[in-house]
């Protein structure tokens, strides 16, 4: 059974019972049960849940493009584990455990879920209109704001790039499946584990200093504690599980940070808390946005356009992956429509010892996972061997289903083996609708510094969330 759903089934139920357990001593603001339907369409919320779909469908295009793509555009893991070493691999080694594996295995899938879904039930059940837009917005415009990261940033696990790390999530016969197909394996930098819930506690802070009241007296306050519990156990998790970098949780504070400034300043206006969405709107304050927000977005295009030039001269020269004795990881190959083909192209770039690859349909690689590795014995009989310096490429031409590629280093073998990957497939080139779905991503950015800067220049505080044209300041300066 799909551990989503099984996870989303949970949600429902244990829904109702965790918005009592945490407004037990708010009664009197929350909405009567009766009253929910209505509660619904009098604020709006139909909205929210349409956003969700949204965000469901645009997360669906961007995994689309994200292995096509990286013919482009590469990866910088090389450069993560130059800066932070094997750091991670110490924390899995240090702490690993097989109960503590199943609760985290857990854990990273369920209160992630939980944390998107349920903060916004709790705020709309709660009565509080502005937080409920805020956490909804949260999960959608951070994503949003992560796309051109995952697209042109690539970052592969660690257990793909650690020797000796091991994949305690990906090779779980449990998950396996699931993850293949929504983690390309490379969504590392940042990540939403940490972004997310970060910016739920971001917009906590921010909305609580604009109105002067203090964490200690906030009725929310458990709810925030609750938040700030998991936040800190996902930070563990990610590395322990051989899923991110040390790096990641920096970058997705900043993500959940510039995410929940956006939100915090923008969300005024959509509520049409001050007069219409676009009111005070003049032509000359459009061009001056413009013109900011443009030359920022240009900026990060030029970034992206960059990183493409970097790689063009120098992908084929660095490591995919690589691996220690006896270590079996695994690459994903999407899946084709009809009549298109894909590619794997494995170069091993050892000068001693072959790597063993196997190709096969996702369904047919669960039997050989299992406690977070691979059982190479179970499936080396289907193995190519690749020899040292040698390249071999396997064709894919099966539509509709998932493949695995799995490779793997013998016991014998000594030190570490790097291989270098490429996928090819045979649609067009994905990188103009790579940058038209980071566009939003970069405006939002150019926004949040426009903002900062405008309130600066007005002698107002970083915090205040009224609209421009609400600012009582003279015509000619709007």
């Amino acid at each position: 059974m799909n551990p989503y759903w099984v996870m989303m089934g949970v949600i429902v139920v244990l829904t109702p019972i965790i918005c009592w357990f945490f407004t037990r001593n708010q009664r009197d603001t929350c909405v009567p049960m009766n009253r929910i339907f209505t509660e619904i369409g009098d604020k709006r919320y139909y909205i929210h849940v349409a956003g969700y779909l949204v965000i469901i469908f645009w997360k669906r295009i961007t995994d689309n493009l994200n292995e096509p793509i990286k013919v482009s555009t590469g990866h910088y893991t090389d450069w993560v584990l130059n800066i932070e070493g094997e750091f991670v691999l110490w924390v899995q080694s240090t702490f690993s455990n097989a109960v503590l594996t199943e609760f985290l295995n857990f854990h990273y899938l369920f209160i992630y879920l939980f944390l998107i879904y349920v903060t916004t039930v709790y705020y709309m059940y709660s009565g509080e209109k502005d937080l409920t837009d805020k956490v909804t917005l949260n999960y959608l415009l951070i994503y949003a704001l992560a796309v051109p990261y995952y697209l042109f940033f690539n970052v592969e696990v660690t257990s793909s790039y650690i020797p000796g790390m091991e994949a305690l999530l990906y090779q779980d016969s449990t998950y396996t499946q699931f993850y293949a197909t929504h983690d390309p394996l490379d969504n590392c930098v940042p990540s939403l584990h940490i972004a997310i819930p970060f910016g739920i506690l971001a917009i906590h802070w921010l909305h609580l200093r604009e109105k002067g009241i203090k964490m200690a007296d906030w009725k929310h306050k458990r709810y925030h504690q609750f938040i700030l519990l998991n936040t800190v156990l996902f930070a563990f998790t990610i590395l322990y599980l051989g899923i991110h970098w040390l790096v990641d949780i920096p970058l997705g504070m900043l993500i959940g940070g510039i995410g929940a400034l956006f939100i915090h300043h923008f969300q005024p206006k959509l509520r049409n808390m001050y007069g219409r969405t676009f009111k005070g709107m003049t032509r000359v304050k459009f061009g001056r946005h413009a013109f900011f927000e443009g030359i920022v977005v240009l900026l990060m295009i030029g970034a992206l356009m960059g990183s493409l030039t970097y790689q063009a001269e120098t992908m084929d020269e660095r490591p995919s992956m690589r691996l220690g004795p006896g270590d079996s990881v695994h690459d994903i190959i999407e899946p084709i429509g009809h009549g298109e083909t894909a590619t794997f192209i494995l170069t091993n770039m050892d000068d001693t010892y072959p790597v063993e690859v196997v190709i096969t349909e996702l369904e047919d690689s669960l039997v050989a996972m299992g406690d977070g590795r691979i059982d190479w014995s179970v499936i080396e009989n289907r193995s190519v061997s690749v020899a040292p310096g040698e390249t071999h490429a396997f064709t894919i031409d099966e539509h509709k289903y998932w493949h695995l590629a799995i490779i793997h280093l013998n016991d014998s073998a000594e030190g570490v083996a790097e291989v270098h990957i490429k996928v090819e497939y045979s649609m067009g080139d994905p990188t103009t609708s790579a940058v038209l779905l980071s566009l939003p991503s970069m405006w939002m950015t150019g926004w949040v510094i426009h903002r900062l800067v405008r309130l600066k220049s007005d002698g107002r505080s970083w915090l205040d969330s009224t609209p421009s044209h609400a600012w009582r300041r003279p015509a000619e300066e709007e």
